[in-house]
């Protein structure tokens, strides 16, 4: 029932509006793995199906067919001879369509399509022929693909050159949750955390409901992350594996990818890739690069005032991130490895790395709580190369009002307290983006941290600042 889905209020009205249009509807659904696809459809339009299968993971030409036929028999169409290719399997699925005495809308949902049109196979070209010589002269029709690889959809399905070129009606992408949606699926599971701790959840598990789903409402934050990541049989055990494999049919080379991005926190130039993987450079590495970007792993930014040149490429994800600190030392941990862990520096150290992750993936509502909502902006970085070698800054706000926000973030438990330290080192950093860059814009330097600042005598330092309760905004 709808009433089981959390949010998703966009994705739920163009649903409802395809299931009462005038006309056939092809509907591409995507986003990376766990993130909801298959719940939202399945709820929503579960009782209208005429038709769901569902790709295998590494399974063949064969496999996918046989799996596609036993599930023509399971919606009714026993009748039907089993295909032996997917010209025949489509054409079975026709007939099983035109059998259905449903009088409203038929929906054919084919979930992971991508598993299912395995290289070689004549898939796409039989999809092609249900859609165009069929399914689209009806007007009873609403077909959803769906696939969490989702390069692959936006590739052959969104952006495709054949005969599905330009055919779909309406797409979506399903994106992680914000920190309020997180906020707020959570508290519908009966899970009570401060947002501080949501804060922390976020810096673990991103805003994928399924991991958020596993969460037991009787255990605290601290307790659920040791059951569900750091004990012997887990849940989360095995997903970072499974997360790239599921996606990406040759994974190597994605995965190598993401683990030099691991390695250096603050992001890589192209050639610093190409270095650090020994990957050649050229349009192999470039649909490497699409992909994570698509799925969202990664960012690509570019260092402040360079336009054509500069770009670079960093480890977005929470939980890879996460996996990536914590995995290979599992097998040392005790019980309870968490709630002993927060207490000691390498948390703090983590903490601060991973607190950045989560304010870059809140650039909207970081721009809301400075007033700046309607304001083009271009992100991007800075660092230093001339005046002060060490000093940089991980998020800068260009703005077209001829201001740009320096923004420094911090992750504490309290409200921050701007000590003498902390003011030099913002105050010397402003004046070397401003001497290096030679920008004539005004420079405001602006802090992130989840309660806020403490007012005191080196405050004055801070032009502005964003806490939790902005960036749990929706």
């Amino acid at each position: 029932m709808e009433s089981n889905i959390f949010g998703r209020a966009k994705e739920i009205d163009i649903l409802k509006r395809s299931l009462v249009s005038t006309g056939s509807e092809f509907i591409a659904v995507y986003g990376r793995r766990r993130v909801g696809k298959t719940f939202l459809v399945k709820e929503l339009l579960g009782n209208s199906f005429v038709f769901y299968a569902t790709g295998i993971l590494d399974g063949n030409m064969a496999v996918q067919r046989e799996n596609f036929n036993d599930e023509i028999e399971n919606f009714g169409g026993r009748n039907l001879p089993r295909a032996t290719d997917w010209r025949g399997a489509f054409a079975n699925l026709n007939r099983l369509i035109e059998q259905s005495d449903r009088e409203a809308k038929k929906v054919v949902f084919l979930d992971e399509m991508p598993w299912m049109a395995t290289a070689n196979s004549d898939f796409l070209s039989a999809l092609d022929y249900f859609w165009n010589r069929w399914a689209s002269t009806r007007h009873d029709v609403l077909l959803i693909v769906c696939g969490s690889a989702t390069s692959w959809i936006i590739d052959k399905i969104v952006n495709g050159v054949g005969g599905l070129h330009n055919r779909l009606t309406r797409q979506m992408m399903l994106r992680p949750f914000s920190l309020g949606e997180s906020e707020g699926f959570c508290q519908s599971r009966g899970i009570s955390i401060s947002k501080y701790q949501h804060i922390e959840a976020y810096m673990m598990f991103g805003g994928i409901p399924y991991y958020l789903s596993l969460m037991d409402e009787r255990l605290s934050l601290y307790q659920n992350i040791d059951t569900l990541y750091f004990e012997h049989d887990a849940p989360l055990r095995n997903e970072y594996d499974n997360l790239y494999r599921s996606l990406f049919r040759k994974a190597d080379r994605h995965i190598q990818v993401i683990e030099a991005l691991a390695q250096k926190g603050k992001g890589l130039t192209r050639e610093e890739l190409v270095g650090a993987t020994g990957l050649t450079d050229g349009g192999g590495l470039t649909k490497v690069l699409e992909d994570l970007d698509n799925n969202g792993f990664i960012r690509v930014y570019r260092a402040f005032g360079k336009k054509a040149k500069g770009r670079i490429y960093q480890l977005m994800d929470p939980f890879t991130l996460f996996h990536l600190r914590f995995a290979e030392r599992r097998a040392t941990f005790s019980d309870r490895y968490w709630l002993q862990f927060v207490l000691t520096p390498a948390y703090h150290a983590w903490s601060g790395i991973a607190f950045e992750r989560v304010c870059m993936q809140h650039i909207s509502q970081i721009k809301q709580a400075l007033g700046i909502s309607g304001v083009l902006t271009e992100i991007s970085a800075w660092r230093s190369r001339e005046e002060d070698p060490g000093a940089q800054i991980d998020l800068v706000i260009d703005r077209h009002d001829r201001t740009v926000n320096l923004c420094e973030m911090k992750f504490a438990s309290t409200e921050l307290t701007v000590d003498k330290r902390l003011a030099e080192s913002l105050r010397s950093k402003r004046a070397a983006f401003l001497s290096e860059t030679g920008t004539d814009k005004s420079a405001a330097t602006t802090l992130i941290s989840p309660l806020g600042i403490r007012s005191n005598k080196y405050s004055g330092e801070i032009h502005s600042s964003v806490s939790a309760a902005d960036l749990f905004a929706n």
